[in-house]
């Protein structure tokens, strides 16, 4: 049943054009870029975990009424290796892969000792980012590979290390109206004082003439030193307000001397990451503009986050949201020989998988000296948020949970960072509801309702939502999302939802594999 997870996916390098039902409105006009792994095994060798997959790109084009689909694989040099040997040869997070006995071990392992971190790979599987005009294809190292987003060519890859020193980036930044894109990094080697790296990459940033790229004009907002040296916290994405980056360095953490070790310990890089229960987390408010961090020690119980959802300013609160887990074991639950068990003991497996929880926090930015300790600090009313002065000047946060069971969130991206009523996910109690089906879910955060999108048999993308262009409301717009089927007698499709009703108002069947994808972003056709 969960096969269609780890299918190899296969190229559609020339324009398909889709078989459209239903109206598309006449305004969408543009590219939808989605990213997500597409193939799974090279001549005799397999990887061990979904999101090791090698890169595959494709494209919904809108013109006119009229769909046209491409997809190409990424041509990282991690995919040049691997079709070059014919089978697997460069490392995953995991996936380890060790060099043939005729080749030079001592080398290598010297080579991993004398660096401590290893070179990871290219493969950028997670997501579409825009650095001034350029668009590449992301993951979480310190490689980027660009890509042209109208026929989706790699144009070679870019090394972060080359224009600012961090290891490791989130495929999650964010961009403010002026099109500046900030993003967040992990200096772990730098020179005996690692730190979490804050840094903007300007809008006009790509001098196309001297063929500069646009991180060429990186600017560092500041850096947080670990609270941990060799136990830095791992993050996916972060939130931003209109003055504000907001950072949360979870208890789920990455051990630096089992990273610096893999190799030699016969593991893998995901084997290096652990969730530490009984830490706290950490809050950090930074100032965009000054890159100053707010001096007040914002903390919580232990959790896991891998998405924020939004954040905003009110009355002189910062209010974010995000996904929280209880537990780490989301990423072990997608090794592929766990989901190659059959559905009832993939079930009995995983039933202790922890819920995916849309939760609220609020951080009070004015603290009056004389509040005497356990007063609650959070003045909003349209919240159960609580922000409790503790003792010794600290601030313990505790959530309002607004839903259980969403995952992948989007928002109308026009309200990222302003107060904001709307957003939309897949609904997934747990992975083990794809054993049935999934479905696309509308949040009113206003009136805690939801609307539900459904099929059968099908799984449906993140959403990605476009704004009408003339919307004076939060929702008016549709939402694009891919859609594939566990039934090989169902072709894929994009559904065109509008986001104001939820109903779906066309769709555009494709007649050629669709692989499901990770995260994606829709570039606007301003020629029209």
């Amino acid at each position: 049943m969960l096969s269609f997870f780890w299918r190899n996916g296969v190229e559609t390098p020339e324009p398909l054009k889709a078989d459209v039902t239903g109206s598309i409105p006449p305004w969408l006009q543009g590219t939808l870029l989605r990213n997500g792994p597409g193939l799974f095994s090279v001549g005799n060798t397999s990887y061990k975990h979904w999101f090791d997959g090698m890169a595959l790109i494709h494209s919904f084009t809108f013109k006119d009424g009229d769909v046209f689909y491409k997809s190409k694989f990424l041509k990282s040099e991690t995919y040049k290796k691997n079709i070059a040997a014919n089978r697997i040869v460069v490392s995953e997070f995991g996936t380890m892969v060790y060099p043939d006995p005729c080749k030079n071990i001592f080398s290598k392992a010297f080579s991993y000792l004398m660096n401590a971190i290893p070179d990871f790979t290219d493969n950028n599987l997670i997501n579409i980012i825009r650095y001034g005009k350029d668009y590449y294809a992301s993951s979480e190292v310190n490689y980027i590979n660009q890509i042209d987003p109208l026929t989706l060519d790699t144009l070679g890859r870019t090394n972060y290390r080359n224009h600012i020193a961090i290891n490791l980036a989130t495929a999650h930044p964010h961009y403010d109206e002026e099109g500046n894109t900030y993003n967040m990094g992990t200096a772990i080697m730098n020179f005996g004082k690692p730190k979490y790296v804050i840094f903007k990459v300007p809008a006009n940033a790509t001098d196309k003439e001297k063929k500069k790229p646009a991180l060429g004009n990186v600017e560092q907002i500041c850096s947080i030193p670990f609270r941990s040296t060799l136990y830095p916290s791992y993050f996916h994405s972060f939130g931003m307000t209109e003055n504000y980056i907001v950072f949360v360095e979870q208890a789920f953490k990455l051990d630096i001397l089992k990273l610096a070790t893999a190799y030699f310990r016969d593991v893998n890089w995901g084997s290096c990451l652990k969730f530490d229960k009984d830490d706290i987390t950490l809050i950090h408010l930074v100032s965009r503009k000054t890159g100053k961090t707010v001096n007040a020690k914002y903390y919580a119980d232990a959790f896991v986050v891998f998405h924020h959802i939004n954040a905003y300013e009110e009355d002189s609160h910062v209010v974010f949201d995000l996904i929280t887990y209880q537990d780490s074991n989301l990423y072990d639950m997608f090794y592929i020989h766990n989901m190659k068990q059959d559905v009832d003991k993939f079930i009995e497996t995983n039933k202790d998988f922890s819920r995916p929880t849309c939760q609220r926090f609020v951080l009070p930015l004015n603290v009056d000296k004389e509040t005497p300790p356990n007063t609650n600090l959070v003045r909003l009313q349209d919240t159960t948020a609580k922000a409790m002065l503790k003792q010794d000047g600290s601030i313990y946060c505790t959530p309002d949970t607004i839903f259980e069971g969403l995952e992948l969130p989007g928002i109308n991206y026009k309200f990222n960072s302003k107060k904001y009523r709307y957003f939309y996910g897949t609904r997934v109690e747990c992975i083990l509801d794809i054993c049935n089906y999934s479905n696309k879910l509308f949040l009113d955060i206003a009136t805690r309702t939801h609307q539900v999108w459904i099929e059968e048999e099908c799984y449906p993308s993140e959403p990605v939502f476009v704004a009408s262009p003339d919307a004076a409301e939060e929702d008016d717009g549709v939402i694009l999302s891919s859609v594939v089927s566990f039934n090989p007698q169902k072709p894929p499709f994009l559904v065109v939802l509008d986001a104001k009703s939820f109903k779906e108002i066309a769709r555009a069947t494709i007649d050629t594999a669709v692989h499901m994808d990770l995260h994606g972003l829709f570039i606007h056709d301003n020629s029209t």
